[in-house]
């Protein structure tokens, strides 16, 4: 994106990736149906970036939701707003979408250098030459302005592997710790010398959806939100999961565990759940009886087994409490490299107004390398996609400063 905008503002644009094609990642997204922004209004779009939606209003408020709709049409990509508010490309692919920006972009000049890996700048030389791996051997290109757009650490095969931060922490650039955002998290141990979910658990239900349920986590000062996840060998992962990533990493990192609440009924009220499992079953295993009553069953059965004790399954009051609001603890977040996306980066203080390094003049960042987090839901897309523009945006004005 910012290749795009610094090319058609009239720059001479060299784009560098150090994958053998360009969008690896964009690919990636575009696996589940490439959801590229989402239909909500600004206000609550926005603090979708949590503490960091003050920084991100300038960016995002000038290329929200309607302008990333309005992008793709220009590209030829017809979009769609799904039940959920989530916008799509039509035939819910990526690849035609890149086709057509690739080929606008070659078309506007902008010259595109595959497997040049970005190593820093030339020793004792500033900050206009820049050093990259190819296959040919290292060479270094001059520019007069450079945008960073060099993702966070997650899914490091795909490119971005959080290589930068010590070439830029080098410079004096302030940078939070990466960490991982819309990610999974392991489950802490439900028994003595267990390591997570019980071999029962994991072999019949590992890898199967938990739905639908609501769930709560009151540190972090969310209400119920509905919707699905998936049990893992180690624990759970799922946009549901994804939703709450922040507020149970975070704790997490400050206790040592975090505790999220499961409503394994939504559809059913307190007293409903409890009258129905305080309903005589006279001969009838409780498997049984609350598959009849309630409708509960198979992984959501097994979970009550897997977290509650034998006194507790069988002593109605705490079996209803349990089943609206069943506590499942846990130890620590997946690895970085596992996650969807990444939190931490380069510190917006370290930024001018115009998204330039304060510490490298004619340097200018954006995109995940940034310190912001969002949920999934096309934010992140979006956020990456504007910030990409404002530091071009920011790029051209530096270059129109300049004396010539």
């Amino acid at each position: 994106m910012a290749a795009e905008v610094l090319s058609q503002g009239g720059a001479a644009v060299d784009l560098y990736d150090a994958m053998p094609s360009v969008g690896r990642k964009f690919l990636l997204a575009g696996r589940g149906g490439l959801n590229l922004t989402h239909s909500e209004p600004p206000a609550p779009f926005l603090q979708r970036y949590a503490q960091r939606s003050e920084d991100l209003r300038p960016a995002v408020s000038a290329f929200d939701g309607k302008a990333v709709r309005e992008w793709a049409s220009g590209l030829g990509i017809v979009t769609f707003v799904g039940t959920s508010g989530r916008v799509f490309p039509t035939d819910l692919k990526a690849a035609p979408l890149l086709r057509a920006w690739l080929h606008r972009l070659r078309s506007g000049g902008v010259r595109i250098h595959a497997r040049h890996r970005w190593t820093g700048w030339s020793d004792g030389a500033g900050a206009g030459a820049l050093s990259f791996e190819t296959p040919a051997g290292p060479v270094t290109q001059t520019a007069d302005a450079t945008v960073l757009a060099l993702g966070g650490a997650s899914w490091s095969r795909l490119g971005s592997d959080g290589a930068w931060v010590a070439r830029l922490e080098a410079r004096g650039v302030a940078v939070a710790p990466l960490r991982p955002a819309n990610c999974g998290f392991d489950v802490a141990p439900t028994g003595a010398g267990r390591t997570g979910w019980s071999e029962h658990l994991r072999q019949r239900f590992a890898g199967q959806p938990v739905k639908p349920v609501a769930a709560f986590m009151a540190a972090a000062g969310h209400d119920w939100q509905q919707g699905e996840f998936v049990l893992t060998d180690t624990g759970i992962e799922g946009s549901l999961v994804y939703a709450f990533s922040a507020g149970l990493r975070d704790a997490i990192a400050a206790r040592g565990q975090a505790s999220w609440m499961l409503d394994l009924l939504p559809q059913h009220t307190p007293a409903q759940v409890l009258a129905e499992v305080a309903h005589p079953r006279g001969p009838r295993s409780l498997s049984t009886h609350l598959k009849s009553r309630l409708g509960l069953q198979g992984l959501k059965m097994a979970l009550l087994h897997e977290l509650l004790t034998a006194e507790q399954l069988h002593d109605p009051a705490q079996l209803a409490r349990a089943i609206k609001a069943l506590p499942l603890v846990l130890a620590r977040p997946r690895p970085l490299d596992e996650a969807i996306s990444t939190a931490g980066g380069v510190a917006f203080e370290a930024l001018d107004p115009q998204s330039m390094l304060r510490a490298l003049p004619g340097v200018f960042c954006a995109g995940e390398m940034l310190d912001w987090e969002a949920p999934t839901g096309g934010y992140l897309l979006t956020a990456c996609l504007a910030t990409g523009r404002k530091a071009a945006q920011g790029a051209l004005q530096w270059l129109g400063d300049r004396p010539n």
